[in-house]
């Protein structure tokens, strides 16, 4: 099978037939083989109703729908564990990104040699303040935090090897990081290209401003993850020596200070009246807390099960 097209979404009723019926004719026109996977992340309007609609017609439709709405990483995650192309597309269903890409996000992977491609609304149908400025002080934090330089990290629009998708572990609300956890799997040759963006045309936008404020705290996350999730101990670890050894000469320094003191007939200070007696004090057991903190990390990434992150209703 050439492709799986993977479609996370939440109440687009209005917007699947018109979106199905596109896609059918690209890749009629491009003679594609070809899957549809919609996910629904726990619509409240008919949006199941009209998947299964559709997957009564064409064969090539298929389904997951969740108990409620887990997000759409896990939406994605789904998508991923069921797909089975050769390069699998992900897409929103809400119209904004056009199927007309599809053929050349797949030829980037398969003839280009790119791992994934990810697409890139240079021209956006956009609030400026609410969508269009956060996102680029976004995207720009995340180049320079992540090393992977690309301009619109967000954009659901994306091409990938089948490889990728089985390999590449999206969860909480990692899917605006894709490219970063590939490199970080070792998918090192990630691509661009810029896509038409579209004006919705049914419905209203899902998400607000939160979602960037989401984002950078994703990204811190994503960067420590990516250093040190597997190895907690290096850093917290370090960290707790470092404090709990500057804890340490400090209290000896104060405890030198006041022996010597006494020993040239100086009056000297109790050592508790010395402000830095404390400051030594709970530097070194801020160092054993951090120096514990690496160790139980390294003992819970042993030691965890993967755990379930979403119930699915259905499938079709």
């Amino acid at each position: 099978m050439n492709l799986s097209i993977v479609i996370p979404l939440l109440n687009e009723e209005e917007s699947l037939n018109e979106l199905h019926s596109w896609i059918v004719k690209v890749m009629a026109q491009n003679n594609f083989s070809y899957e549809v996977i919609f996910i629904d992340d726990g619509s409240t309007d008919t949006s199941w109703q009209v998947i299964e609609g559709l997957a009564a017609q064409n064969t090539n439709v298929k389904g997951i729908r969740f108990l409620r709405n887990y997000g759409k990483s896990q939406a994605l995650h789904a998508g991923f564990a069921k797909a089975q192309g050769d390069v699998i597309i992900t897409m929103d269903a809400d119209l904004q990104d056009s199927p007309e890409e599809i053929p050349d996000l797949y030829s980037m992977v398969t003839a280009g040699g790119y791992d994934m491609v990810s697409g890139w609304k240079k021209k956006r149908y956009d609030s400026v303040v609410f969508k269009n400025m956060p996102s680029k002080l976004f995207n720009w934090a995340a180049r320079k935090t992540s090393g992977v330089y690309l301009h619109d990290f967000n954009c659901g629009l994306k091409s990938y090897k089948n490889a990728v998708v089985k390999n590449v572990e999206v969860s909480g609300e990692m899917h605006r990081y894709i490219p970063v956890l590939a490199k970080n799997a070792g998918f090192a040759k990630i691509g661009e290209k810029v896509v038409q963006h579209q004006a919705r045309k049914y419905g209203t936008t899902k998400f607000g401003i939160e979602r960037f404020i989401n984002g950078f705290l994703d990204l811190i996350t994503i960067w420590f993850l990516s250093r040190f999730g597997k190895r907690p101990m290096h850093l917290f670890g370090a960290l707790g020596v470092i404090m709990f050894m500057i804890g340490l000469f400090s209290a000896g320094y104060i405890g030198i200070n006041k022996l010597y003191k006494l020993a040239v007939h100086e009056r000297a200070i109790l050592v508790t009246d010395n402000p830095w007696f404390y400051i030594a004090l709970t530097t070194m057991i801020l160092g054993t807390q951090l120096f514990l903190a690496g160790f139980l990390g390294e003992i819970i990434l042993r030691t965890k099960n993967n755990e379930e992150r979403y119930k699915i209703s259905e499938t079709l």
